[in-house]
């Protein structure tokens, strides 16, 4: 992409695949047999890293929120369940999910795709003719859109309760009045739509992984190349898909 030229052809290059391999991920749905193995590498393979990320998500906010409510009024501590609740759940925890699927996944399927078009399996595919976009794509988009959500839940749940834990330690509440505070000011309406991004987030990544594989050059460089592009690339669409679906919400609100 050497030029704005090549840069809106290869956006539209990718939204033109972006169409075909959704409309494939969803003839997909009833094929369990053929995303249930790509959604649990996914799932398994980035549960450490989204453990850590919500431990260190809600201890750092704990640590950072704490003393500066401290200091805005005296009885501003008592809403840090709440400031920890609309962080983690309406923007840490969703954005925190697609960028740890984008780093994991779209490598993986940057690298897998671009391999099998190198050692042209995917070409065999097309001679015994079996579809590529309907065996390989479709499913593992389907696999990213399903496995986002899940990193979401895991990561907000354990950002949750390592603020819980540590404002047990370091001052006084009880799971009722934690519970009480951390959904004071939260509604459905708020927290509902925020998890929703994390389908367009696993929509984003499968779909962009993919097609960077599927356009890497040959060889074994390629190969590399392509892993690291699909990072770039799905992080990159994981943050603007952010922007843009938060803005819309606002609007329509």
């Amino acid at each position: 992409m050497s030029s704005p030229i090549d840069a809106l052809a290869w956006v539209g290059r990718l939204a033109a695949f972006g169409a075909r391999a959704s409309a494939a991920a969803l003839l997909a749905l009833p094929r369990y047999h053929l995303w249930v193995r790509p959604f649990h590498g996914m799932v398994v393979g980035a549960l450490p890293l989204a453990g850590v990320a919500g431990l260190a998500i809600g201890v750092v906010i704990w640590l950072h929120t704490r003393d500066v409510l401290a200091r805005a009024a005296p009885g501003a501590v008592e809403y840090l369940p709440t400031f920890l609740a609309a962080a983690v759940l309406l923007e840490l925890a969703p954005v925190g999910a697609g960028l740890i699927a984008a780093a994991r996944t779209g490598a993986s399927l940057g690298a897998e795709l671009a391999s099998m078009k190198v050692g042209e399996q995917l070409d065999a595919l097309r001679l015994l003719g079996v579809s590529p976009l309907a065996r390989l794509i479709g499913p593992r988009v389907l696999a990213a859109v399903l496995a986002v959500p899940v990193l979401h839940v895991l990561i907000a749940t354990v950002a949750m309760g390592s603020g819980f834990v540590a404002e047990v330690v370091a001052g006084q509440t009880t799971p009722l009045r934690y519970e009480t505070a951390a959904v004071r000011e939260l509604y459905l309406a708020d927290v509902l739509p925020a998890g929703l991004k994390t389908l367009a987030f696993g929509l984003v990544v499968g779909v962009a992984g993919c097609f960077v594989g599927l356009t890497a050059r040959e060889g074994s460089e390629g190969v590399g190349r392509a892993a690291t592009d699909a990072v770039v690339v799905c992080s990159l669409l994981v943050l603007a898909a952010d922007v843009l679906l938060v803005g819309a919400i606002k609007a329509l609100a």
